[in-house]
C-alpha cells in the first residue's frame, strides 16, 4: 500500500517538473514534448489507479489514451515543419 503513495507523490512531482517545462520551453518543440510528457504521466497516473482499485478498465483507457498522445504528437510535429 505504501508503494502506490510513494509512486503517486513521484508522479505528482514530475508533474510540476513538466508544467514548469511547459510555460517556460524556448521552443514549439519543447512544449510539444512536455505534452507528450504529460500524457505518459497521466497515463502512469490512470495504471497506477487501476492497480490501486483492482479495475482493469482503466487499463484499457491508459492504452488508448497512449495511443492518441503518440498520434498527436506525430500530427503536431509534422505541422511544425510544415509537411501538414
Amino acid at each position: 500500500m505504501i508503494e502506490f503513495i510513494i509512486f503517486g507523490i513521484l508522479l505528482a512531482v514530475l508533474a510540476v517538473l513538466n508544467l514548469y517545462r511547459t510555460a517556460k520551453g524556448p521552443t514549439a518543440a519543447d512544449r510539444i514534448v512536455s505534452g507528450d510528457a504529460a500524457d505518459d504521466l497521466v497515463c502512469c497516473a490512470m495504471i497506477l489507479f487501476a492497480l490501486f482499485s483492482g479495475r482493469g478498465i482503466y487499463l484499457d483507457i491508459a492504452l488508448v489514451g497512449a495511443l492518441f498522445g503518440i498520434i498527436d504528437t506525430m500530427l503536431v510535429g509534422r505541422y511544425l515543419e510544415g509537411r501538414l
